[in-house]
């Protein structure tokens, strides 16, 4: 859990120092540090389906077809 709050810490400062550095804006670099993180956590959950999904296909793929005749006859 410790690791996961100092990487979220370490994620908000990286996203409000970026911001701030492009826009000079305390108050833009703020908004953009709250709502980047949150926006990048929905789009891993995204990314973790459509990987799992691949990942599945994948091991599908690896069974010989005739295997499940002999299993499920």
């Amino acid at each position: 859990m410790l690791k996961t709050l100092t990487f979220t810490i370490m994620h908000f400062c990286i996203a409000f120092g970026v911001a701030y550095l492009l826009t000079g804006s305390i108050a833009v670099s703020g908004l953009v540090a709250a709502v980047e993180p949150l926006c990048n956590s929905v789009g891993f959950y995204f990314h973790e389906k459509v990987w799992a999904r691949l990942e599945q296909r994948k091991r599908e793929d690896l069974i010989p077809k005739h295997a499940w005749l002999h299993h499920h006859a």
